[in-house]
């Protein structure tokens, strides 16, 4: 079984719902981030997703945007990103660990040698925004083919002829994004989410996970409530940025699962 489903799996068995946290890996330096990426499953984050600094990143608000932009000015590289991984796996074996990005880097790596060394990491899902169903040779399938999840995006606007397009080589859980735009834009309202995220589970027996916009615990706790759980990103780097300490942004996060997880 793999992390993503044993994590689904326990939280299932203790009746809670899953909370996501993104972070960007590198931002604002190496030493940093891996201090708070370790410290993220102690503030009772159940699967840790981790930004791969990319120079264009469209799907990203400016909260994210400028994460990244610290992070590349570092030095930050996707090389760096698997260090990263690595690094965690030394004290950490069973927190999920998604990276979430854009194709480019992984192209030009290589599909093979990023998917071997990811693996080889411990690396667990992929989420990489600019790769619709159609390109799905590209990278989804020699993905699960090495054992790690591709997870796809589903939107307000992917209507029920998409759907099916959508999720079919879909695997650890389907993120669906809450509302239209970028990353960081405006909060979500349960009730206006609570029917796709139904229509979503209708189609598929995956867990679905929401995300974008959630910024509260009483949000978090919400959207939890009408999905399998929730995902903060924009909120927790937005804490980072402004000078916070490691232990202030995990006691956020904290604060923020602990509203997911009373759902």
């Amino acid at each position: 079984m793999s992390r993503i489903a044993a994590k689904f799996a326990a939280l299932r068995a203790e009746g809670r719902r899953a909370f996501v946290s993104y972070v960007m890996a590198g931002d604002p330096d190496y030493a940093t981030s891996l201090d708070l990426v370790r410290g993220l499953p102690g503030a009772g984050v159940d699967i840790v997703e981790l930004g791969v600094p990319f120079t264009d990143p469209m799907a990203d608000g400016p909260t994210i945007q400028q994460a990244g932009q610290r992070a590349l000015a570092q030095g930050m590289t996707l090389d760096r990103t698997l260090d990263m991984v690595r690094a965690f796996r030394e004290g950490d074996d069973t927190t999920p660990i998604v990276m979430m990005g854009y194709y480019n880097p992984i192209y030009s790596r290589g599909v093979a040698a990023f998917l071997k060394d990811a693996k080889a990491a411990g690396v667990d899902g992929l989420i990489v925004v600019d790769l619709p169903p159609e390109e799905d040779d590209e990278l989804c399938l020699p993905a699960l083919a090495s054992g790690i999840d591709f997870i796809r995006l589903a939107t307000p606007t992917t209507d029920d002829a998409r759907l099916p397009r959508v999720l079919q080589n879909t695997s650890g859980f389907v993120y669906y994004v809450s509302i239209t735009g970028i990353t960081g834009a405006a909060a979500p309202e349960a009730a206006d989410v609570a029917p796709e995220v139904a229509r979503i589970k209708a189609a598929t027996d995956l867990p679905v996970i929401v995300g974008f916009g959630i910024r509260t615990p009483d949000s978090a706790r919400a959207i939890a409530a009408i999905a399998d759980g929730c995902v903060v990103g924009s909120a927790i780097v937005a804490e980072l940025a402004s000078g916070k300490s490691v232990a202030d942004v995990l006691a956020f996060t904290a604060d923020l699962a602990r509203g997911a997880h009373s759902a």
